[in-house]
């Protein structure tokens, strides 16, 4: 039977991934959706949302891959239980998500929205520049993003523990694990960055009872998914000077209304979820390296445990 590869997403860098495959897997017949060809073909399918049906539709598929980082825009009870879902593990995704978190806690650290209000103000008023040592930096979640995150933060000099459910060991890092850990490793930390995949148990993650535990005054960089944060509670900390700035590219819809709170709010920065965005070259050169793997019965770069949900 003749190999198809499917591409279910943006068609433009869906042409960039076809001819990577055109020069390394000649063998494989690359299509972009709607151009399934012949639908018993299709062994693999790299998508953002998956067709409906995909069991009854794509009878011999063999492997879903997601075309971004994240799967929770899966319904993964619609989807075979023995099929194989793989996420997005790329150089391009890892460059800039570490670029977006790294300048987001470098403004902070240096209170750069203080600079900008006192600009709007028209007031010249230096203010105590403390070293990167004596900030404390922790990072929600310890995969691949989030230890790439720590590695340039330790890199600046930055005091930094990360959390998440298991138990990590990070270089330069203090690590924290499990619900018991939460409320110390909150309490060292200054500037709090969420890079924590979204799941049943992190929806609504970054409530009320989070932020009092974090030192009164500390910064927000929020980068996972909108429904993380409990925007009731988020709004409240601000006003209350429990949270003293944030940096949101995540929010909860996509795009936010045009009357929403946060568009103009003085102590949020808000960016249209970019902080990171797969490069369709070194996406399907990921992907290619998974097939040679799959292909080998070698376990694949970002397989997704569906009983953590990612």
């Amino acid at each position: 039977m003749n190999t198809t590869f499917l591409y279910k997403s943006d068609p433009m860098r869906g042409r960039q991934w076809a001819e990577v495959f055109g020069r390394r897997r000649p063998d494989i017949d690359f299509r972009i959706w709607p151009d399934i060809g012949d639908a018993a073909q299709v062994r693999f399918l790299a998508a953002w949302v998956p067709p409906d049906d995909i069991a009854e539709r794509f009878p011999n598929l063999e492997v879903l891959f997601s075309s971004g980082a994240g799967v929770d825009q899966f319904d993964f009870a619609a989807l075979p239980a023995a099929l194989p879902v793989v996420r997005m593990v790329e150089p391009g995704i890892v460059r800039g998500m570490v670029e977006y978190v790294t300048h987001a806690v470098l403004g902070l650290h240096r209170d750069m929205p203080q600079y900008r209000r006192q600009q709007n103000e028209g007031r010249w008023q230096p203010l105590p520049v403390r070293p990167a040592a004596e900030r404390r930096v922790g990072v929600l979640g310890l995969g691949s993003l989030g230890q790439a995150v720590l590695a340039q933060l330790v890199a600046l000099g930055f005091d930094c523990a990360g959390w998440s459910r298991s138990r990590h060991a990070v270089e330069g890092v203090q690590c924290h694990a499990g619900a018991d850990e939460l409320p110390a490793f909150l309490a060292r930390t200054d500037i709090l960055v969420c890079l924590l995949p979204l799941t049943d148990s992190t929806r609504g993650f970054l409530d009320a009872k989070l932020f009092s535990m974090l030192p009164i005054g500390a910064g927000l960089v929020h980068v996972g998914r909108g429904p993380h944060l409990v925007e009731r509670d988020f709004l409240e900390a601000l006003a209350s000077g429990q949270i003293g700035d944030a940096v949101l590219d995540v929010t909860d819809p996509e795009p936010l209304p045009p009357a929403h709170a946060f568009w103009r709010h003085p102590r949020i920065q808000l960016t249209p979820h970019i902080a990171s965005m797969t490069q369709p070259l070194s996406a399907a050169e990921a992907v290619l390296d998974n097939l040679r793997r799959f292909e080998a019965g070698e376990p694949m770069v970002g397989g997704v445990d569906r009983a953590k949900g990612y």
